[in-house]
């Protein structure tokens, strides 16, 4: 465990006798003995888009920093493909549809406010802040204080890391929890309405040195054909239909580079911890809500359940850098297990409901062989377009995603020989009894997580 220890308590209210008597340890002592976390994240970036990912069309310094100093994993996904459900995921410890909050602009019920994860951690002690872009409803922090967090800095990437950078030069009596949320590589979505990106300049090269297309950029034989239909229904949201493959070369090249403006921003972050060697005493994570289509299978945007839009970014970096550079492979969502790690690390008790799974011993033991969660399910809905619901069930060998009505809404695919979702397994009969198989899974899962409302999504899984 490095040269800290974390402290646990049975109850929540033993955590807060300790903490406010200061009984058992001074504040400060305490401050060193539990680590500090900083939460880095994106908007929009898909989990292949950095240099230490392997992709040669994008640079990406700072989060190779980040995956040197850590462990990445290649399996992590979102809970749901938008950023406000995926984000109110993340802060309340649960699915987006199970507590109405599928689509952008829902508030969070009141009921969580006391139980969403900032507050869990300022009465746990820490000393919890906040920069950048919420969205959980609103874009930035609603106030000055807020959801458990000091407001550092509203939905603004200009900014954004000075004001973390100031926040990690205070002198600090308690650990803290630091939250710094950018808004790109989310610009792309002006981009391809030809709008102005509102934090970043973009400069057009010539077409020749633009990324190439990816290998899926087909759309497959056997995709689900509901999502022509939902890419028809809204131009603002999907002003690609009529791109040519030179038009899709230039847009994959905006996208690559307004990941590489956000990187630059993160390594000044990154560049504190180093000055202040915060590696030795600090949980530094860093992921992403959800990604983007980047042209595979002629997709941007988000919402759709492909590998770009649902498989994200994720690495940890342990205190002391332990088991640095390491990758693994186990299946993580990026949503519902962020509560559960990180007050793992806290000592934070966890709300009885949450059903999400701490990774930190999976971090902490750095196996790849090691086993964690057997499935994990993506859900989505088209809310601005024809509203059409879906799911994804990812396990170790395969991905099921599942679409409520439409030809080829049943699909199967095997992770180890097609990542790129180009040959749909569920219209051949040998794999039958993989895809029953998933369908359990899925049934399982929506039995765990019900949807609030007279109509149970139960009824869209297909019959065996």
């Amino acid at each position: 465990m490095g040269t800290y220890t974390i402290l646990y308590y049975t109850t929540m209210r033993e955590l807060q006798v300790a903490l406010l008597a200061g009984s058992l340890l001074p504040t400060a002592l305490l401050a060193q003995e539990r680590p500090n976390i900083i939460y880095i994240m994106t908007d929009q970036q898909t989990a292949t888009a950095m240099s230490c990912a392997g992709n040669t069309d994008v640079r990406t310094p700072n989060m190779d920093r980040l995956a040197e100093h850590g462990v990445r994993f290649t399996n992590a996904y979102c809970s749901l493909p938008l950023s406000g459900p995926s984000r109110a995921s993340m802060f309340t410890g649960h699915t987006p549809t199970e507590i109405g909050m599928p689509t952008n602009g829902n508030p969070m019920p009141d009921s969580l406010h006391e139980r969403s994860l900032g507050v869990l951690m300022e009465k746990a002690g820490y000393e919890t802040a906040y920069a950048g872009k919420w969205h959980v409803h609103t874009n930035s922090l609603p106030s000055s204080h807020a959801f458990g967090f000091e407001n550092l800095h509203g939905h603004n990437d200009y900014g954004l890391a000075e004001a973390a950078i100031a926040f990690l030069k205070r002198k600090h009596q308690k650990p803290f929890f630091l939250v710094a949320s950018f808004d790109n590589p989310h610009n792309i979505c002006e981009y391809a309405r030809k709008q102005n990106p509102p934090f970043a300049q973009i400069e057009e090269p010539a077409l020749e040195a633009c990324p190439n297309l990816p290998a899926n950029f087909n759309i497959a034989p056997y995709d689900a054909d509901v999502l022509s239909y939902e890419r028809e229904q809204s131009y603002r949201l999907y002003p690609t239909r009529h791109y040519t493959p030179d038009d899709w070369r230039r847009y994959r090249n905006a996208y690559f580079r307004l990941v590489e403006t956000v990187d630059a921003e993160i390594g000044k972050i990154v560049d504190e911890i180093e000055r202040q060697d915060l590696w030795r005493n600090t949980v530094i994570i860093f992921t992403s809500d959800h990604g983007d289509g980047t042209g595979a299978h002629q997709w941007n945007q988000k919402t759709a359940l492909y590998e770009e839009v649902a498989n994200v970014p994720l690495i940890v970096c342990l205190p002391e850098g332990k088991h640095a550079g390491k990758v693994l492979p186990q299946l993580i969502n990026n949503g519902v297990d962020l509560m559960p790690s990180i007050c793992d690390w806290a000592g934070v008790e966890i709300p009885d409901d949450i059903r999400g799974v701490s990774y930190r011993t999976l971090v902490e033991t750095g196996d790849p062989e090691q086993e964690h969660q057997s499935y994990i399910v993506t859900e989505t809905l088209f809310a601005e377009t024809g509203n059409t619901c879906g799911w994804a069930v990812r396990t170790p060998q395969y991905k099921y995603v599942l679409y409520e009505a439409g030809k080829n809404r049943e699909m199967l695919y095997d992770m180890k020989t097609d990542r790129g979702e180009m040959r749909n397994l569920a219209i051949e009969q040998r794999y039958e009894e993989v895809v029953k198989a998933h369908r359990a899974l899925l049934l399982e899962w929506m039995k765990l997580h019900p949807t609030p409302g007279p109509y149970s999504p139960i009824r869209f899984i297909p019959k065996n």
